[in-house]
């Protein structure tokens, strides 16, 4: 009992010492420790912060750098402009991407030549600080590229004016091409045939002794057209002269495909 009651007071003396010595004196020495740990201490929790935030800041700034630009798309052949935008999920559809690479495309969105590069105009999920360095290398060619001074467009090849001769089959050919344009019917056979039979291919025929002559009104060239006919199924861009060999065809040709449905369906006087 004496020797645990020994044991016991050991650790109170002790506690005591301790107490004084931080009371008797110690304070001044205890004060300047503490408040050293308190004053060194403190910022370093701010200190580590700062060094942490400072490369996530610079990783944001890069990453909303890279996802600012614009993807783009280098098209292959085959592709459209509704396949590119499907593939994409471009907002807007096939139409905004063509409104945004109208310059590049050109006037026909149908029309798209592989090796172009298309601007997509979505934003990249993800991108690493290397991927940012390509992506802003990239706007700096492209900021070259539309800067640069504009290359003036060679101007399109001149279309070859047809010619026709100044005979039976140029004049028929030249009537032909002026129907197609007017939506009028007929073939060279067909022409041809009935030509042969009214004037044997004669511009300058006149039939003055048939009925229609007996009313003052004369068939006249390679078709045998009287005039009023001649004036009311006149083709314009042909001459007004019921004598003229394309005039007369044409003229002709548009009055038989109102009453026979075309010059290839007459045989006999029309």
């Amino acid at each position: 009992m004496p020797a645990q009651g020994k044991h016991r007071r050991s650790p109170s003396t002790s506690l005591r010492r301790g107490l004084v010595a931080v009371t008797a004196g110690g304070a001044v020495l205890a004060l300047p420790v503490i408040g050293a740990t308190s004053a060194f201490a403190a910022p370093a929790p701010a200190t580590a912060p700062q060094q942490a935030v400072a490369p996530a800041s610079v990783s944001a700034q890069v990453n909303s750098a890279v996802q600012a630009a614009p993807a783009q798309h280098s098209v292959a052949a085959g592709e459209t402009l509704s396949k590119i935008a499907r593939e994409y999920s471009v907002s807007g559809g096939w139409e905004k991407l063509y409104e945004g690479n109208r310059k590049i495309v050109g006037e026909n969105p149908d029309l798209i030549h592989p090796g172009i590069k298309l601007t997509l105009g979505t934003k990249a999920a993800k991108a690493s600080p290397s991927t940012a360095r390509g992506a802003e290398a990239d706007r700096a060619d492209r900021s070259e590229r539309i800067n640069a001074a504009p290359v003036a467009k060679a101007a399109p090849a001149a279309e070859k004016a047809v010619t026709y001769t100044n005979d039976l089959d140029g004049w028929i050919k030249e009537s032909l091409a002026v129907m197609a344009e007017q939506g009028i019917p007929g073939t060279y056979e067909g022409i041809h045939r009935n030509i042969m039979r009214e004037s044997s291919g004669n511009p300058a025929a006149i039939n003055n002794w048939d009925s229609n002559a007996v009313k003052g009104t004369p068939s006249k060239g390679l078709l045998q057209v009287i005039d009023p006919t001649f004036q009311a199924y006149h083709v314009s861009g042909t001459s007004t002269d019921s004598y003229d060999p394309v005039a007369n065809i044409t003229a002709a040709c548009n009055y038989a495909a109102d009453r026979y449905g075309s010059i290839d369906n007459v045989f006999g006087a029309y």
